[in-house]
């Protein structure tokens, strides 16, 4: 168990977002995190990288208790986070925003190089003297990616990274996922795309009302028409 996530409570100041959530993933994994906008799956994933910490459960990340680190302790133990809202540095070009992130892999397997990402993102080879502040959005998410991935984290966080994008590149960020999966990354994926997460995964967990109300494997949900039904649709 790579990542174990026991009955964590986090707030934002009084407002309470989850309430016992527990969650577990393997090394070479992809696990879904779905629910409606609201649930609480952002508020999962900043409690796992230390940036909302929890005010009480337990956090192990291979088998350390991580709950209470501050956030960069945690990248540095091999979690990488890509949010939702992006964040690429709008006055360094592409290339830059790659540099500044280059991290020597702490694993003994393959670690990430410009070349690797390029050949992961060939769109960002042909752009890299454009500065982020240019990008599409589109290109903003590959991007950020990719700058995640210079870290070489062993798990990565995903927080909708389908949001707000044209159905063509989510197809083309669907593909580039897969080959991360097939690569052996372990991946966290947080969606409320759920046909776009679950073409993707391994495993499940829904959220309602910031609690676990279903975890099971992909292949078993697929055939539960009811528990789709309560929980994703609209």
């Amino acid at each position: 168990m790579i990542l174990e996530v026991r009955n964590i409570y986090t707030s934002y100041g009084l407002s309470q977002i989850l309430f016992g959530v527990s969650l577990e993933i393997d090394t070479g994994e992809v696990v879904s995190l779905l629910g409606r906008n609201g649930v609480g799956k952002t508020t999962t994933l900043r409690s796992i990288m230390g940036l909302t910490p929890p005010s009480s459960g337990s956090i192990r990340w291979k088998e350390e208790e991580i709950s209470g680190k501050p956030s960069y302790q945690i990248a540095k133990l091999g979690i990488g986070f890509v949010p939702e809202d992006r964040r690429v540095f709008s006055d360094l070009t592409v290339w830059e925003n790659l540099d500044v992130a280059i991290k020597a892999s702490t694993s003994r397997g393959k670690f990430w190089s410009l070349g690797r990402v390029f050949e992961l993102f060939p769109a960002l080879s042909s752009i890299q003297t454009r500065r982020g502040g240019f990008l599409s959005g589109g290109e903003q998410q590959m991007l950020t990616i990719a700058r995640t991935l210079m870290g070489n984290p062993d798990l990565l966080l995903l927080d909708e990274p389908s949001e707000g994008l044209a159905p063509i590149v989510v197809q083309q960020l669907g593909e580039q996922i897969s080959r991360l999966k097939q690569e052996g990354m372990t991946i966290l994926l947080c969606e409320q795309n759920a046909k776009f997460s679950l073409d993707l995964s391994d495993r499940l967990y829904i959220l309602e009302k910031g609690e676990v109300r279903y975890q099971g494997g992909v292949a078993d949900f697929r055939k539960d028409e009811e528990a789709y039904k309560t929980y994703l649709a609209l």
